[in-house]
């Protein structure tokens, strides 16, 4: 009976025991749980996406008016060529006013319109809007923003959620990637896509030759090689430099 009773009174401590012990492992699962979540592929973890985003090209006002010297003429009208092929809505000027500058502004804003004409950009497309100069020391230009589809990051990289170094052995045991690991990179992609569609869908097939695959059939039934050879013939150095 002593035995029993014995074993009845230390029965509750180990149940606790156990219990404290559920408790810390199911507080590690859950920070496993969370760890896992985030996902291991760069493309999953910095997904590029299109949206509609504004384009902007500045165009400084000059002191003395007299419209748009060569090198903004050249870029007024890469801009406008841009906004004929990606272009949606309409082509917004924000021009600058009370810097005692009207007339040079106006000046610039004919220079814009021409520019824009000779690109291919009727007049009807560019409406004008003004906004107050804060700071007449400062350069004012004349603001063309037009919206288009472009495709980008949904958030700013350089962002580090978690310690990169050894401060928890457990977690960086796991041999991960970091959460800022691949973000430039993507970014970057995303920056130098010539059309953000083409990261959706591909192009449809263009025309083909016919004249290329009537000859390679040609090669085929006559047992040929259909393949290209190309041949290129490199001379050695020692016969282009001369030797002593």
């Amino acid at each position: 009976m002593a035995r029993s009773k014995q074993k009845t009174r230390f029965r509750p401590a180990g149940l606790g025991i156990a219990l404290i012990a559920a408790t810390l492992l199911g507080a590690c699962a859950r920070k496993d749980l969370a760890n896992s979540g985030v996902p291991v592929d760069v493309r999953e973890r910095h997904p590029i996406v299109l949206r509609d985003a504004p384009r902007s090209l500045d165009v400084f006002v000059g002191r003395s008016g007299g419209g748009l010297d060569a090198r903004q003429s050249e870029d007024v009208a890469d801009f406008a060529r841009e906004y004929r092929r990606s272009g949606k809505g309409g082509l917004v000027a924000q021009v600058p006013t009370g810097a005692r500058r009207e007339m040079a502004a106006h000046d610039t804003l004919n220079g814009i319109r021409s520019a824009l004409a000779r690109a291919g950009v009727s007049g009807h497309a560019l409406s004008v809007r003004t906004y107050p100069v804060q700071d007449e020391n400062l350069a004012s230009p004349i603001r063309l923003t037009f919206a288009s589809l472009q495709a980008g990051l949904p958030h700013d990289c350089g962002q580090w959620p978690a310690d990169t170094g050894v401060s928890s052995l457990k977690d960086d045991m796991r041999n991960e990637p970091y959460w800022n690991f691949g973000c430039s990179s993507q970014a970057t992609l995303a920056a130098q896509v010539a059309d953000p569609i083409d990261l959706v869908r591909s192009r449809s097939e263009g025309r083909p030759d016919i004249a290329k695959r009537m000859g390679a059939i040609s090669k085929i039934r006559d047992g040929k090689d259909p393949s290209t050879q190309y041949r290129q013939e490199t001379p050695q150095i020692n016969s282009s430099v001369g030797g002593r």
